[in-house]
């Protein structure tokens, strides 16, 4: 018998309300060897999300107890919650032969990109424009002022930690995006890097940013 191939890891991040979520979900849904990394979160559960296919939503205590037991390969705090990547579920899910992904931020990329074991490719997804993000976040977060205003602050600084991913792409359309994110994927798993213009992504972040 074969010896199975070891998964990859394909992270993907964005500032607040550009798609990542829904892109990890879709990539998931459509692709029989991608597995989503399921997080755990101290946040409290959105309608619709469900415990253990969308989070592991545990409280604050709990979390810090699987800190203490090193448990996490990452874990951050963003928006006064913590989220952490559990390695029990990334180890089995690469001894599968999985390929796995990521639905996290720029702060716990950072942390698993010094973990060198695992063999990662990392996206990041840039809103269209700033209309576009706003009107996620308000769709999202009905009635929630505060959170969109402390989201939309947080943006240049979540958008500033671009250039230390593999790939950039912009989610001005849903199937665009998720093709060129696919593209990504089946290339870096045939061992092939493609090339970006890196000076057109850098005008879009300005643009995005000032």
């Amino acid at each position: 018998m074969g010896i199975k191939k070891k998964g990859m890891m394909f992270i993907l991040s964005s500032p607040s309300g550009a798609g990542k979520t829904t892109l990890t979900k879709k990539l998931a849904e459509n692709n029989l060897n991608l597995e989503i990394s399921i997080s755990h979160t101290t946040r409290n559960p959105r309608p619709n999300e469900v415990n253990g296919k969308d989070y592991h939503f545990i409280s604050l205590d709990q979390f810090n107890n699987l800190i203490k037991e090193n448990s996490f390969f990452e874990f951050a705090k963003i928006f006064d919650n913590y989220y952490g990547t559990s390695k029990e579920t990334v180890l089995e899910l690469a001894a599968k032969g999985k390929d796995v992904l990521f639905d996290i931020d720029w702060q716990g990329t950072q942390q698993l990109k010094k973990i060198h074991s695992l063999n990662i490719v990392t996206i990041f997804i840039l809103p269209p424009n700033i209309k576009v993000l706003k009107n996620r976040l308000l769709n999202r977060h009905q009635g929630q002022e505060e959170l969109i205003k402390k989201r939309m602050e947080k943006f240049n600084q979540e958008v500033s930690h671009w250039n230390e991913y593999n790939y950039v792409v912009v989610n001005d359309d849903l199937t665009s995006c998720y093709n060129k994110i696919l593209d990504i994927i089946k290339s870096e798993k045939n061992g092939i890097h493609k090339k970006q213009d890196f000076n057109e992504i850098e005008k879009r972040i300005s643009q995005l940013t000032n």
